[in-house]
């Protein structure tokens, strides 16, 4: 009989599995242990057994796709067996439960509406004494523009909408500055229609449309929303009322705004006139606002400058590309000579020379850069990171508490022990072993926060995090308290080992009543972790420094390094974890008190 197999659930929090990998094709036959696939969970890519014998009948997903818990992903059954029964029922028992959530919203759904309905006769029959003339006249109002929208295809009008671009990240309304076109005049679909003023420039607005402008929004010195309707181009002689209709609820989120800057607007269009009025040689010019600013912030005279839009207007393009060549020598020089000719009798003849020869030297080369980027699928791994360590920061609130310890003994300590120990003793395994023995002197620490209670552990599981290709995994180290340094050290070079080749199983990673996250091996001074819900608290582990420390009031070389506590305020105070610090801290200043 033909076997469904479904997505399993490989780990506590995970909600659905990606096929990172098939292992076998339709047509293989395949025994009970044989690894069908490879799934990437929330937490690790774990390999997924068969335990039926048989031909694998069918493949229901594509490698690297997902799908959710229980979901049917491929058949296992005798060779030319009819499956399909079988993988029907499997699809509908997997969907079941979303469309009874659907239903049952449905319901809800449903009932609201029957109340309002209820509730509805009341609030009419009350209110129609009352008032009975001013409701014969709004609703004659309303009545007359509702049936012509309904009826209108507006994809058939032959006009196009132009609206208010957002020309940057943080616009949120324009200023039109000045219009470059009047309704009737023909417009090409590279011509600036207007000059907006937005909160950083005075830019230029292209249509992108070709034919007649047939309506202006917004004039001159007025501000319209972002996405807001500020001009329609299209065919003469077309009715674009239907089409005005769009812009009714962008002007409604937008009425606030607007409101408070209509005054301010006025201002900043006198300016601008007066500031184009009061220009010299180049004021009767067609250039746009901002090409007089960047001219006149790069010395250029317009003058110069040819205009590649309508009519010979300059335009911003036209001013950046504009490069002089030889005018720089033969005018410039001429003026200089004229203007200050005393300089070059009192002076060397050299000078003006050098002068005039360095300025062509000034002007730069533009260099134009492409912009690109490359983008790849989010892993499940990331999204667990991303989910669990936003919940963790913006729920629990978090506190940091910063310590300085002197490794001076523990860095002589490590020496003699790994000259007799079975493995080899790294700092990491004094800090967790110090950890363990601090925990059961500081039970608050060793807590997490359950809503309506704060659950005290006793027993002390420490997690550790490390980093992999995909991420970051946290294997627990159980009953840390009662191991030694050398038991602590072979199951962390074990986890890491299995992490880094994606062996980790789901039970190693779970459990954990305190983390330690350890960049010292990179040379970190100091840093500040996420809490690992639901933890109470993480430990934040730096690199130990060799700097200048006063003992016995003489400077001498020391090694110290630095450890910051995350706390989850919600279960611990500052006071609390202060006093942790100075336990660990002890332990690990003199690290005998780690055999007690």
């Amino acid at each position: 009989m033909a076997e469904v197999i479904k997505m399993p659930k490989m780990s506590d929090t995970m909600t659905e599995g990606v096929l990172a990998k098939w292992h076998k094709k339709v047509g293989d036959k395949v025994k009970s242990g044989d690894v069908l696939a490879e799934i990437e969970t929330d937490k690790a890519t774990m390999d997924f057994e068969s335990y039926q014998d048989g031909v694998l009948l069918y493949i229901g997903v594509e490698e690297g796709k997902a799908v959710a818990i229980d979901g049917p992903i491929a058949v296992i059954g005798n060779e030319g067996e009819d499956y399909h029964a079988a993988l029907e029922a499997a699809t509908a028992e997997a969907t079941a439960p979303v469309e009874s959530e659907k239903v049952a919203e449905g319901e809800k759904v449903a009932e609201a509406s029957s109340s309002e309905e209820a509730a509805a006769p009341k609030t009419v029959s009350e209110a129609t004494p009352a008032t009975p003339k001013p409701a014969t006249a709004t609703s004659s109002e309303p009545a007359t523009p509702k049936p012509a929208t309904a009826t209108i295809d507006k994809s058939t009008i032959p006009a196009t909408v132009i609206r208010m671009p957002a020309l940057s990240d943080t616009m949120t309304e324009g200023v039109i500055n000045k219009w470059n076109f009047k309704v009737g005049d023909t417009v090409k679909s590279d011509d600036s229609l207007a000059d907006v003023e937005t909160d950083k420039a005075t830019m230029e607005v292209v249509g992108y449309e070709a034919g007649t402008l047939l309506y202006i929004g917004p004039k001159e010195g007025e501000a319209a929303p972002v996405n807001g309707i500020i001009a329609i181009i299209g065919k003469a002689g077309t009715d674009i009322t239907p089409l005005l209709d769009d812009d009714a609820p962008v002007k409604a989120a937008a009425e606030s705004g607007s409101s408070s800057d209509a005054e301010p607007a006025a201002p900043a269009t006198a300016a601008t006139e007066t500031e184009e009025a009061s220009t010299e040689d180049d004021s009767r010019i067609k250039a746009s606002p901002l090409a007089r600013k960047i001219a006149k912030e790069k010395g250029i005279n317009l003058r110069d400058v040819k205009g590649s839009a309508e009519g010979g207007r300059i335009i911003k393009k036209d001013v950046e590309e504009y490069v002089p060549a030889a005018k720089p020598v033969t005018a410039e020089s001429s003026t200089k000579e004229t203007a200050t000719p005393q300089p070059a009798t009192t002076t060397s003849s050299s000078q003006p020379a050098t002068a005039t020869s360095d300025k062509p030297a000034a002007v730069l080369s533009t260099y134009t850069g492409e912009e690109k980027f490359t983008e790849r699928p989010v892993t499940q791994m990331r999204k667990a990171i991303a989910r669990r360590l936003s919940e963790s920061l913006f729920t629990a609130p978090h506190f940091y508490v910063t310590m300085s310890i002197d490794m001076d003994q523990a860095v002589a300590a490590r020496t003699r022990i790994n000259e007799v120990a079975p493995v080899k003793i790294s700092f990491n395994d004094f800090v967790l072993k110090a950890c363990a023995v601090a925990l059961k002197q500081h039970p608050a620490i060793n807590s997490s926060y359950q809503g309506e209670t704060i659950r005290t552990n006793e027993h002390v599981h420490i997690g550790v995090a490390v980093a992999v290709d995909e991420g970051l995994l946290v294997p627990v180290i159980k009953f840390a308290d009662g191991k030694s340094l050398s038991r602590i050290s072979a199951e962390v070079k074990e986890f890491a080992a299995k992490a880094k080749s994606k062996k980790l199983q789901p039970n190693e990673m779970e459990g954990s009543t305190f983390t330690i996250s350890n960049l010292g091996m990179f040379g970190v001074d100091e840093f500040t972790a996420i809490i690992n819900t639901p933890n109470a608290c993480i430990l934040a582990v730096s690199g130990i420094q060799q700097v200048p420390v006063v003992k016995n009031g003489a400077v001498v070389p020391g090694n110290v390094m630095k450890v910051t506590l995350s706390c989850d305020h919600r279960v611990v105070d500052g006071a609390t974890g202060a006093a942790f610090l100075q336990t660990l801290k002890s332990m690990l200043e003199e690290p005998v008190r780690l055999l007690i």
